[in-house]
């Protein structure tokens, strides 16, 4: 690049010819220039260089986006200024690696959200990307999460274990931790300090005592064989509960102590094993945001209420839409025909408002019906809050949800006539409401033989596209989950002599097969229609079965 070039960027001022007399921001300002005028057709590239500039140098996480404002690639930063510049230095942009190229050629935009750590940036890169499937990602992809802590209190002789998912068992989790390492070795020392078990049988006997590591060390009380009794056992897992939940200061002073005498006795070995233990510890029991949802401080769309405005323009609209209601089947062969809801508010999801319906009046496939049922059900039912809403009769609850300002069917011609004709009979035909079709992204209005097509770069259509996909999404969320429960259940029809009404007891009393499993024959036998022999058959069945 010549000097008139590097004078053009820096206003006339030629930068000095030593790079070490350059100041970082300055150095990180020229090599973004110098990449922007060697590839004038990058994207957005006076939109990225003011945001480059605003990035603070703290932890947290970055989602590049394409041109449709589509998660392309997400990633974590321990300095976000100068993880995210390297993408634009030219000396990357000049390498081998072909998948890099592409991404970098790709991004069009990009958004940042800043956390407190390090592995509080690793866990929410993780759920984002498991929301997104950004294609430029390969790790956290697959069903793999962090590690958890897990208690169950109200087994007979409660253990610590570890685990990856959290169920609805009635136990108690702690994490996730991002070390897995460090949380199995914390693990060991809350065992050896508590003197808690360490062994896999679910009930313990005198038999898997015999050949107990845990207990012939002396590092267990051995309940199993009843050297200490059922509550006073609970008392130490209670204790090591507490030290879990964060009241871990005076082991990690205890532990510092003894370093330190180790040391001073010149114990290396012992100091060093003590040292890394102090450091498990800490790492293990770090208070850390978990991020069960995405954040809602996370910038999704880069201007929601452009779009908005765009959107209402398009339409016709009034005025912007601040509530859009969102609607898809999902109908697959004609079993487990069911719809979602998703509610967005001023651009954005509005998920306390979500909704799942499973069809209560439609035989076989047919998604016009389902789609007919479901707009029938939804706003019947808004229309009778409202009315009831400040009578003496009306249940106290919150506040009625108001009608939308525009309804958003996932279909073409078909769906929308369905929707509408339920609309018209229910008298809310005021309601905007408009279809968009996937395959050309087309949008089909009531009254309008030709669909609408708005160019793929509006903010407008990206809008409908998020509350479309996430319907979608929702959907087909909903279906796997009753397919995957019925699955399970099926388990059940292969018992001897049982019937639909002892079945539908055992599911009401457990909720699922996976918690009858860890039932007890007692609590099976509370169940109505279930003596103690039957509870007993039942409970040898479940474990013979390995299908969960």
């Amino acid at each position: 690049m010549g000097g008139r070039a590097l004078s053009a960027v820096f206003g006339g001022h030629r930068p000095p010819l030593q790079p070490k007399q350059i100041s970082p921001h300055r150095r990180e300002l020229l090599h973004f220039s110098i990449f922007c005028l060697n590839y004038p057709g990058m994207p957005a590239s006076e939109l990225i260089r003011k945001k480059l500039q605003e990035l603070p140098h703290k932890p947290g996480i970055y989602l590049m986006k394409d041109r449709f404002g589509t998660v392309i690639y997400v990633g974590k930063a321990r300095d976000l200024r100068r993880r995210v510049s390297q993408y634009f230095h030219p000396s990357r942009r000049m390498g081998w690696d072909v998948k890099f190229k592409a991404l970098v050629e790709a991004i069009h935009d990009l958004d940042v959200h800043v956390v407190r750590s390090e592995p509080e940036a690793l866990l929410l890169e993780g759920k984002l990307i498991k929301e997104f499937h950004p294609r430029y990602n390969v790790s956290f992809r697959d069903d793999k999460r962090f590690m958890l802590v897990k208690i169950n209190l109200n087994d007979p002789i409660p253990r610590f274990t570890l685990a990856r998912f959290k169920q609805d068992d009635g136990a108690r989790y702690f994490g996730p931790f991002v070390h897995s390492a460090a949380v199995r070795n914390t693990l060991s020392l809350v065992r050896r300090q508590f003197h808690l078990r360490g062994c896999r049988p679910l009930t313990p006997d005198e038999r898997d005592y015999k050949h107990c590591l845990y207990g012939n060390l002396k590092f267990c009380t051995a309940p199993c064989i009843g050297n200490v009794t059922r509550e006073q056992y609970l008392q130490q897992v209670l204790a090591a509960v507490d030290f879990l939940s964060g009241q871990c200061e005076e082991m990690q002073e205890q532990l510092t102590g003894e370093m330190k005498k180790a040391a001073l006795a010149q114990d290396y070995e012992r100091a060093a094993m003590l040292r890394d233990a102090v450091s498990d510890l800490r790492r293990t029991t770090v208070k850390n945001k978990t991020f069960e949802r995405v954040p809602y401080t996370l910038p999704l769309a880069i201007d929601p209420q452009k779009d908005l405005a765009e959107l209402g323009q398009a339409l016709g609209l009034a005025g912007p839409p601040t509530r859009i209601e969102g609607f898809d089947i999902s109908n697959i062969s004609g079993t487990f025909a069911v719809a979602s809801l998703v509610s967005f508010k001023h651009g954005r999801p509005d998920r306390a408002n979500y909704r799942k319906f499973r069809m209560k009046t439609v035989v076989g496939q047919n998604d016009f019906a389902c789609m007919a049922e479901t707009i029938r059900r939804r706003y019947t039912r808004l229309l009778r809050e409202s009315k009831e809403a400040g009578t003496a009769a009306a249940p106290p609850r919150r506040a009625p949800v108001p009608l939308p300002d525009l309804i958003l069917i996932d279909g073409g011609k078909g769906q929308l006539g369905a929707a509408c004709e339920e609309l018209e009979k229910l008298g809310l035909s005021r309601i905007p409401i408009i279809g968009l079709a996937k395959e050309f992204e087309e949008i089909y209005r009531p009254g309008e033989s030709e669909p609408l097509r708005l160019s793929h770069a509006s903010g407008a259509l990206k809008l409908l596209q998020r509350v479309r996909d996430e319907s979608h999404r929702l959907a087909n969320t909903y279906n796997a989950e009753l397919r995957l429960k019925r699955i399970s259940e099926s388990i059940l029809d292969e018992f001897p002599s049982i019937g639909e009404k002892r079945k539908a007891a055992l599911l009401k009393k457990f909720g699922s097969v996976q918690r009858m499993r860890i039932a007890t024959v007692e609590q099976i036998a509370e169940v109505s229609g279930f003596g103690g022999k039957a509870a007993a058959e039942l409970k040898a069945f479940l474990e013979a079965r390995s299908v969960v």
